[in-house]
């Protein structure tokens, strides 16, 4: 029975670990964590920033995919969402620790009422399409560099078609 408990546990930081709203790691934690250089060693050359985000109406998705290639099913989007749920819901007018994603297709980034947005998703100049919901999901760090959405996507493309495909259900 304590095997069972601990594995619920478990299951549920993994969920919380999956899709938190929290924020970025701070600066000073990456810089504490970074490795120290040798003394006298070279300094290696800086590294290149960040790719920037997609453009607002880019779709491109990083492994090639594209969302008009998949048949979406509902029913097996209901059981991606699981991991999902711990932050968000499907009905109008309840935020978690993330926005409802009631009526999400179609919607501007960053415009669900009474949730506090990161700058990052707020200004991005999104609107949720399938399309960019699909390249959105494989990534979401990739294509709103900044956003406090802490999930590190879905690589499967036709999970993420499946997820499309529950969300656009009333």
């Amino acid at each position: 029975m304590n095997a069972l408990r601990y594995a619920g546990v478990l299951a549920g930081v993994a969920l919380l670990a999956a899709c938190s709203g929290g924020s970025e790691t701070p600066k000073a934690e990456e810089e504490a964590a970074a490795p120290a250089a040798d003394a006298g060693a070279e300094t290696p050359a800086a590294t290149p920033a960040a790719a920037e985000a997609p453009a607002a109406d880019n779709t491109d998705t990083l492994d090639g995919k594209k969302f008009a290639d998949f048949t979406g099913n509902a029913a097996e989007g209901e059981k991606v969402f699981v991991q999902c749920k711990t932050c968000h819901v499907k009905e109008a007018g309840q935020n978690r620790v993330g926005p409802s994603l009631a009526g999400i297709v179609g919607r501007a980034a960053g415009s669900v009422e009474g949730f506090n947005y990161s700058p990052a998703n707020k200004n991005s100049g999104i609107t949720w399409t399938p399309e960019k919901l699909f390249q959105y999901l494989e990534k979401p760090a990739r294509v709103v560099p900044g956003t406090k959405m802490v999930f590190a996507g879905i690589p499967d493309a036709q999970k993420r078609a499946d997820l499309i495909a529950y969300l656009q259900q009333p």
